[in-house]
Parts: structure tokens; C-alpha cells; sequence
């Protein structure tokens, strides 16, 4: 599987690696943010949405589970498996069929659901840095995606870690 690894300056730099991956996004996408509490990945969550047209408030679904949106381009909806304890309670939020649709996922933290989940498309880990910095690696298993993600994020971000 092809990795990326980038150091994210600040939160302007995680906007404008969401706004580099939304411009590469497709209905049916399946995205994994996975990371610890405060290292980014709401603020990721979004940039993503912003660069897909919303122009709203993002909620983060910690409390909710999933937030959804009907974009120009393509519906989204975003989750955070926080507090996802049983696997059951997957079941009765009726998570196979959020998947199975034409939307784009996002998921905080997928490790709590990682025996439901397919293949994702992407899958971002994060890490905390020294003062404001992340640390990402960014697998996708699509080789002809990788290349095209490669050159877009190459444009923005040199720093590799």
C-alpha cells in the first residue's frame, strides 16, 4: 500500500491538506481519520467540507455520531466513533447502510469499528507534533489515486518526515 508522510504546520496548513484532498474526492469514497484526541482530525473533517462547498457551521458529531451533508458536488457524511462501545450500536444506527450509499465517508476514529469497515480509500493517521505541528501518513491502496495525490500535495506541502 502507497504512504505519504507530511508535517502540517499549523491549522491553515491541515485546511489546506483537506482542501487538496476534496478537490480529489468522489461519491462512494470511504476516509479514516484516525489519530488522538485534539491532533486535528475534526479540523480536517472541516476544511474538507468547506472545500466541498459547505458553507454552514461543522458540528463535530461527537455527541450525534454522524453529521450529514448534501453538497453541490457530492453528499458527505461525517462521523466520530468515540463513543461507539459495543459493536451493536453500529448496527442500530444503521452504519452498513450509511456505507453502502453513494456518499463519501468520513470516520473519526474507525479503530471502533474496524470489523465493519471495507477497504478504505484513504486512510489518514495523525500524530501531535512539537508545539502546533501533525505528522501525517496518508495510505491509499489505489496506485493510479496515490500518484495523483502525490503531485497535487506536492504543489503545497515539501516536508516530509
Amino acid at each position: 500500500m502507497a504512504v505519504i508522510h507530511l508535517t502540517l504546520a499549523d491549522e491553515a496548513a491541515t485546511l489546506s491538506f483537506a482542501g487538496v484532498l476534496a478537490a480529489c474526492a468522489q461519491p462512494g469514497m470511504l476516509v479514516l481519520l484516525e489519530g488522538p484526541l485534539a491532533a486535528g482530525k475534526t479540523t480536517f473533517a472541516r476544511g474538507f467540507l468547506r472545500a466541498l462547498g459547505h458553507v454552514g457551521h461543522v458540528k463535530s458529531p461527537t455527541f450525534t455520531v454522524v453529521e450529514s451533508y448534501d453538497l453541490p458536488r457530492l453528499s458527505v457524511h461525517h462521523f466520530d466513533l468515540y463513543r461507539i462501545n459495543d459493536p451493536d450500536e453500529l448496527h442500530y444506527l444503521g452504519f452498513d447502510d450509511f456505507l453502502a450509499g453513494d456518499a463519501l465517508c468520513l470516520i473519526e476514529w474507525p479503530s471502533r469499528a474496524a470489523h465493519a469497515l471495507p477497504l478504505a480509500t484513504w486512510a489518514i493517521h495523525w500524530q501531535i507534533g512539537a508545539g502546533e505541528t501533525r505528522k501525517i501518513s496518508l495510505e491509499c491502496p489505489d496506485e493510479n489515486l496515490h500518484k495523483t495525490l502525490y503531485v497535487a500535495l506536492k504543489k503545497f506541502f515539501i516536508s516530509a518526515w
